[in-house]
C-alpha cells in the first residue's frame, strides 16, 4: 500500500479520529495485522455507535457525506465447481455492478453477495464493518475508480463499533487490488 495522508474536509470533525496504531481495540484482528505489516500507510480510526454501522444512519448521524463514505460488500460466484471469492469497493453514493462488472471479472455464471455468515466466518470481520483491509490473500479486491480518486474516505474497521479513514488511492493499492471503472452504478 501507499501512503497518502489523511487530511481532510470540516466533515471529520464529527469523529473522534486517532492514529489507528494507537486504537487497535478499534480494529479487528485481520485488520490490526494487515495495517502492522504496513505501518507507513495514514490510517485514522474512530469509535462510533454500532447501532450505527450501517452506512446510512453513520452518515447522517456523524455528518459524513455519502461520497465521502466507502462500502466493502464480499461476493462469491462458482466457475465449474470452484468457488471464487472477491470484496467490492463502491462509495456509498453508489451500488455495486454485481451481475455486471464483478460477475465478468469473476468470470462466473452466477454471483451473489456472500451469505453474512460466510462473510464473517472467511473474513475474521463482524457484518457491517467488513473492510478490504485484511482480508485473504487470495481474494482479488474491486475498487472502483471514484473510490481511489475520492480522496479521504471512511470505511469499515472490521468491527462494527469503529470507522477508518483512510485515502481512496491507498485502498486502491492494497494487495490483489485493482481498479475497475464502472464498478459501480449511482444508487
Amino acid at each position: 500500500m501507499t501512503n497518502a495522508p489523511v487530511e481532510g474536509p470540516s466533515w471529520f470533525t464529527g469523529l473522534d479520529l486517532a492514529p489507528a496504531a494507537d486504537r487497535p481495540e478499534l480494529l479487528a484482528a485481520p485488520v490490526l495485522a494487515a495495517l502492522s505489516a504496513a505501518p507507513d500507510v495514514d490510517v485514522l480510526a474512530a469509535p462510533i455507535d454500532p447501532e450505527l454501522s450501517d452506512t446510512a444512519a453513520f452518515c447522517e448521524h456523524y455528518g459524513i457525506p455519502g461520497a465521502a463514505s466507502a462500502n466493502c460488500v464480499i461476493t462469491m460466484g462458482k466457475r465449474e465447481g470452484q468457488q471464487r471469492w472477491a470484496a467490492v469497493v463502491v462509495l456509498a453514493t453508489t451500488r455495486a455492478d454485481v451481475n455486471g462488472a464483478v460477475r465478468r471479472r469473476l468470470d462466473v455464471r452466477k454471483i451473489s453477495f456472500a451469505p453474512m455468515d460466510e462473510a464473517t466466518g472467511r473474513t475474521g470481520m463482524e457484518y457491517g464493518g467488513i473492510t478490504p483491509i485484511g482480508l485473504p490473500v487470495d481474494w482479488p479486491v474491486l475498487v472502483d475508480g471514484a473510490v481511489a480518486a475520492a480522496g479521504p474516505v471512511v470505511i469499515g474497521s472490521g468491527i462494527r463499533g469503529s470507522k477508518i479513514v483512510i485515502d481512496g488511492a491507498a485502498l486502491a493499492s492494497l494487495p490483489g487490488a485493482e481498479i475497475i471503472e464502472g464498478l459501480a452504478r449511482p444508487a
